[in-house]
């Protein structure tokens, strides 16, 4: 049971103490990045079904 004390106390010295957390712009900034990233993959993954689908269609055709 000690061992589980000593472990809660350096885990929460970690975390307060040196642990070295973000400003809000640097957050902000991130968050940005991250939705932007997220939304240029989504539609190059779009256009590559897209293109995908259409291949199989006309194959399918013939």
């Amino acid at each position: 049971m000690e061992n589980i004390r000593l472990y809660l106390k350096e885990s929460y010295d970690e975390l307060m103490n040196h642990v070295t957390w973000p400003s809000w712009p640097e957050l902000f900034s991130s968050a940005v990045l991250i939705v932007v990233s997220t939304i240029i993959i989504s539609l190059m993954v779009f256009l590559f079904d897209l293109a995908a689908n259409n291949a199989l269609k006309f194959i399918y055709q013939l």
